[in-house]
């Protein structure tokens, strides 16, 4: 993924979902490596879905928070402690994937280096299972890397998680990759959320192909958040097929370190209402919880 400069946008900056607000100091003394930045994540943030443990009621409305200044408030109302003070996993914030990599990408560009989410399906959780995921993708000076700040050891399936290689074959296959693999034949009914009848298939990497393109331009939205041509997991794979096509193929382009693709996708990106989100999105939180919520105003 190399190429002469990071993007067509400039990932340093905060966008409204990674800005930090009034707790920017917070972010001043954290490590900007991997292996360390991702610590902190975990000591921040437990996945609300954390199988060896059983997380407070109180917080599971944590999983909703999809501002990275109302976590840190959340978090400082409970702790008021530097983020890498040591918490207990019942006392973190409840979050998921997107939480642990929206939280890394926002101390990087605090810290003067680009990064962005990566939506995609993980083959290194379960065997015969490619389940939905958010990593982080950071620009090293010349290039492009991608670590996992949720996992702390290597494993025979995910041997270097701190730099986790890109393209055909990789343990982490964005969702254009595999919608590309789909209209090429390939199976993907155990594409999804593990666990979760239903919740997968060609309709549910459908609608990550929108997610992935949101969050590389800046709207970092949950992953529960509906808007535009998204179908939901049941939906019709079909739908609007030749724009998921076109979008799917420019960013694998674009990754491949095709800067007019790239251009091309953004222009697609802004200009489609189908693809980027308006004033409000639908809400369908894992919890069963719906609501329609307003987006706060992109800076700028």
């Amino acid at each position: 993924m190399s190429s002469s400069r990071p993007g067509v946008i400039d990932h340093a900056a905060q966008t409204a979902y990674s800005d930090p607000g009034e707790w920017a100091h917070l972010l001043d003394p954290l490590p900007t490596d991997a292996a360390h930045l991702s610590h902190v994540a975990r000591n921040l943030i437990v996945h609300y879905r954390s199988a060896d443990r059983v997380l407070p009621i109180a917080s599971a409305g944590d999983i909703n928070l999809r501002w990275l200044s109302d976590q840190l408030a959340t978090d400082q109302r409970r702790h008021g402690a530097p983020l890498h003070e040591e918490r207990e996993p019942e006392e973190r914030l409840q979050g998921c994937c997107r939480d642990h990599s929206l939280f890394c990408v926002s101390v990087l560009r605090h810290k003067g280096i680009p990064a962005r989410t990566r939506l995609g399906f993980a083959h290194y959780f379960s065997a015969g299972w490619q389940g939905d995921h958010v990593i982080v993708e950071a620009w090293n000076g010349s290039e492009w890397f991608r670590f996992d700040p949720e996992i702390e050891m290597p494993s025979a399936a995910l041997p270097t998680p701190l730099e986790i290689p890109a393209g055909p074959g990789s343990p982490f296959e964005t969702a254009a990759e595999a919608w590309r693999s789909y209209r090429a034949g390939a199976d993907v009914s155990n594409y999804g959320v593990e666990g979760v009848s239903g919740v997968c298939g060609p309709a549910f990497v459908r609608d990550e192909v929108i997610y992935e393109v949101a969050h590389r331009f800046g709207d970092e939205l949950l992953l529960w958040d509906g808007w535009g041509a998204m179908q939901g997991p049941d939906g019709d794979a079909g739908a609007d097929v030749e724009l998921i096509d076109q979008v799917a193929q420019l960013l694998v382009e674009a990754d491949s370190g095709d800067l007019a693709a790239e251009q091309d996708l953004l222009t697609l990106y802004r200009q489609d209402a189908r693809l980027h989100p308006g004033a409000t999105v639908e809400q369908f939180g894992p919890d069963g919880t719906h609501a329609k919520v307003t987006l706060r105003p992109q800076p700028g």
